[in-house]
């Protein structure tokens, strides 16, 4: 899509007034019209550019020579994370093993590219057309270097100097994409009167934009006296596709803003009513609107957003933390008291006193749960692609022939432990130390364990099966459905030892309501061993016994968040812990 940039004056006149373009060195304001190439509307809109002086010859030639010798750069950046975690499942705990494991592959260093030194004052025409020169590699320039403006953040009078060089020498045609990254350096720039503008002029030409234009304007129009026409842009987003969270928080937040928290509630049940899952900033908004507020239609639907977070296992963030600490501690009359704390392993909270939920499933929750993953992921899931039914039938005969187990093991996964160790001494030091405790143990093999190699010693594998129950799967099967039914039927006592997280399998539940039950299971039954060494006597992580989610006592509010300081993985739960209790 083009534009036709049109004057008051004839191309000729205007653009020979334009010092943007090297033909003088006076400042003067234009006002450029834009026109559809076919001139299907005649209506003219404007936006104002600012014309700057030329930059002289030796400062642009510099310029020039610094992209010659810039052209390769090779880049590399090392993240270090420390995290003191006491579970598997703790913030941080997956950086820290990576770390302590680091991969012997050559790390792959990022793709060399072409770097050019952008302008940092508006260039004239043959500025731009000498610039262009030097890297006509570049199949279209002129957008090319606007992408590197936006991913700089430059100056929207160096943009406006690409936009007047680009209509100068296309008879006042700008493309559509030009427009647009234009439209995004004004909108982080913040510069609203530059938005409206273009606003205007897209308004004029177009019925419709493409999502992209549409999130920039709403983007930019919230914090103007014309925030409504964000709504407007909104609902005609909503006519070819559903918004993004992103449009939603846009819009929610300019509402707020603007003191109009009816609107903003409309639109955040709309958002929920499409299944979509709010950003953390929006949901903090209310917070900080609520501040002071004695209101108890909105401190319900406040408590409403935490029963979310909680439903839907989100944890917020330090900001978010600080918002909520501060709206319970403004509520007029109430005598909330807010503190950053953690829980101990026993599952006391340090900072009130009080014992946190347990990590434990109720008997209904755990029936509820095993008849779910039997019928989604054991009977219902792609684990006939890796095995067969007749395999699948034949060890659940074996399970139920079999006393309850107290501990299943994922023998290949364990055994591989240490690569460089022998897997059947890593799998036996393993099963004796858990025999040595008078535990009924399962472990789940593959059929090639049973062949005598450098890996696999027959006197080893002899001595585990005195020590333990073995069931040898085909060599291509697929483990873990065996080790979650095997675990599930075996009672909620029964833990399983494996590295793998069960990610995929949580995928294939049906709900929030029963991925969260499997996780908090899972949490509460997988073991993790932390010996460092092939040899080293055998230990295990300590498994929670509380459960890491929003929660509640009616007096007291127990909000686990994230640090901001720690990497945390979506398989991994926060360590950090928001106490607030009622003053009494």
């Amino acid at each position: 899509m083009t534009f036709y940039f049109t004057g008051i004056r004839s191309f000729p006149k205007l653009w020979k007034s334009n010092s943007y373009l090297g033909l003088s060195s006076s400042h003067s304001y234009l006002s450029l019209f834009l026109k559809d190439c076919y001139g299907i509307r005649n209506q003219e809109k404007c936006f104002s550019v600012k014309t700057m002086s030329a930059q002289n010859t030796k400062a642009m030639n510099l310029l020039i020579a610094k992209a010659r010798c810039v052209r390769k750069l090779d880049e590399s950046s090392n993240k270090q994370v420390s995290a003191d975690s006491s579970h598997m499942f703790a913030a941080g705990a997956a950086k820290k093993r990576s770390q302590m494991n680091p991969s012997s592959k050559d790390p792959v260093l990022p793709p060399v590219e072409n770097i050019i030194q952008l302008p940092t004052k508006p260039l004239n025409s043959e500025e731009w057309d000498k610039l262009k020169e030097e890297f006509k590699e570049k199949a279209n320039f002129e957008n090319w270097i606007i992408l590197q403006m936006v991913k700089c953040h430059s100056s929207l009078d160096v943009a406006k100097s690409v936009l007047a060089w680009v209509a100068a020498k296309n008879s006042g045609i700008v493309g559509y994409d030009l427009l647009v990254k234009y439209l995004y350096l004004c909108v982080f720039h913040k510069q609203t009167s530059e938005i409206i503008d273009v606003y205007e002029i897209m308004k004029a030409r177009y019925k419709r934009l493409e999502s992209g234009a549409y999130t920039l304007l709403m983007r930019g129009l919230i914090y103007t006296d014309r925030w409504r026409e964000a709504l407007l842009l909104l609902e005609d987003l909503k006519k070819v596709m559903i918004p993004s969270k992103k449009n939603y928080d846009d819009c929610i937040q300019g509402a707020l803003f603007h003191q109009d928290v009816n609107v903003a509630w409309n639109l955040y049940q709309e958002l929920l009513s499409h299944d979509i899952v709010p950003m953390l900033e929006t949901l903090k908004a209310f917070f900080d609107f609520g501040k002071d507020m004695k209101d108890d239609q909105y401190s319900n639907k406040l408590h409403n957003i935490l029963l979310y977070l909680r439903n839907n296992q989100l944890y917020p963030g330090e900001s978010f933390a600080h918002s909520i600490k501060t709206w319970f501690e403004s509520i007029p009359g109430e005598q909330w008291k807010g503190q950053f704390t953690t829980i101990q392993q026993s599952g006391q909270c340090l900072g009130c006193g009080k014992t946190v939920e347990s990590i434990h499933l109720s008997s209904e929750e755990y029936e509820f749960l095993k008849e779910k993953i039997m019928r989604d992921v054991i009977d219902g899931g792609d684990q006939y692609k890796k095995t067969t039914p007749q395999e699948l039938k034949r060890f659940q005969n074996f399970v139920k022939y079999h006393p309850p187990f107290d501990v299943v093991i994922d023998g290949l996964n364990v055994a591989k432990m240490f690569p460089k160790a022998r897997e059947s001494q890593v799998l036996l030091n393993v099963v004796s130390h858990l025999a040595k405790q008078n535990l009924q143990v399962l472990v789940l093999g593959r059929k090639h364990m049973l062949t005598q190699n450098s890996r696999w010693r027959r006197v080893e594998m002899e001595k585990m099966q005195k020590q333990a129950s073995f069931f040898f799967a085909d060599n291509i099967s697929e483990d873990d459905p065996f080790l979650l039914y095997a675990t599930l039927h075996s009672g909620n006592h029964c833990k399983f030892i494996t590295k793998d997280l069960m990610r995929d399998h949580k995928a294939c539940l049906p709900d929030a309501k029963t991925q969260r039950l499997f996780f908090k299971w899972q949490q509460g039954h997988q073991l993790a061993i932390v010996s460092k060494h092939p040899g080293a006597k055998i230990t295990f992580q300590h498994i929670l016994s509380y459960d890491t989610v929003v929660q509640t006592t009616g007096d007291s509010w127990h909000i686990p968040y994230d640090d901001d300081l720690v990497e945390r993985y979506s398989y991994e739960v926060p360590t950090k812990w928001l106490c607030l209790h009622r003053k009494t």
